[in-house]
């Protein structure tokens, strides 16, 4: 696959971009105009894309009483909004070849609100409506959009922890690429993932 990656800070992705040899596109989610730019960017560089991920995502948390209005409408603004316009340029490049998937990647959050956590499960509760109602939507016109309810921390840098209590991303990207082979007729709509010795 050609590769294209997209953030607000592209630095961040030079890692990544060293190791995979992706293209690397700035761009904010929460901005309809930014979003259209980016996808006419990508555009012109590899064409329509065949998949694409939406894996942007703000954890905002704290007491109801005490969370500023702003800084929900700007969570709520990446973590729904953001994938709307991300599944809403992605379908119109995807439905002329009648073909492509659209991936999104939800929170625990999406499933069960917890405490404290009001306007993360807001967004994420609405992504998954989202994804949801554009599989039906667009599934029968060959466009397969999956959402993947990642319950549990994912070890990175910042949480090295190697042990069975958190997801290794190696294992969820073999997920999402089992999910892309899938054949048609057996369509995964969502799927979620934990470690095994989590209960829930």
């Amino acid at each position: 696959m050609k590769v294209a990656l997209a953030a607000r800070n592209t630095e961040k992705l030079a890692t990544l971009t060293a190791e995979t040899g992706a293209r690397v596109f700035a761009a904010d989610a929460s901005d309809a105009a930014s979003v259209a730019r980016l996808f006419d960017e990508v555009d012109a560089a590899f064409g329509a894309p065949d998949v694409v991920v939406y894996n942007a995502s703000r954890a905002l948390r704290g007491p109801l009483l005490d969370l500023d209005p702003a800084a929900v409408a700007q969570s709520l603004a990446i973590n729904a909004l953001g994938a709307f316009l991300v599944v809403q340029q992605a379908v119109r490049r995807m439905l002329p070849h009648a073909r492509g998937a659209i991936l999104l990647t939800g929170a625990t959050a999406g499933v069960k609100g917890f405490a404290r956590s009001v306007p993360f499960a807001m967004g994420k509760f609405a992504l998954r409506g989202l994804a949801q109602s554009a599989a039906r939507e667009f599934g029968p016109q060959g466009i397969h959009v999956a959402h993947f309810v990642v319950d549990g921390g994912v070890r990175s840098a910042t949480r090295p922890d190697a042990s069975d209590n958190t997801l290794d991303p190696d294992a969820i990207a073999q997920t999402y690429l089992d999910v892309l082979s899938q054949p048609r007729s057996a369509w995964t709509q969502e799927v979620d993932l934990r470690p095994w010795t989590e209960s829930f």
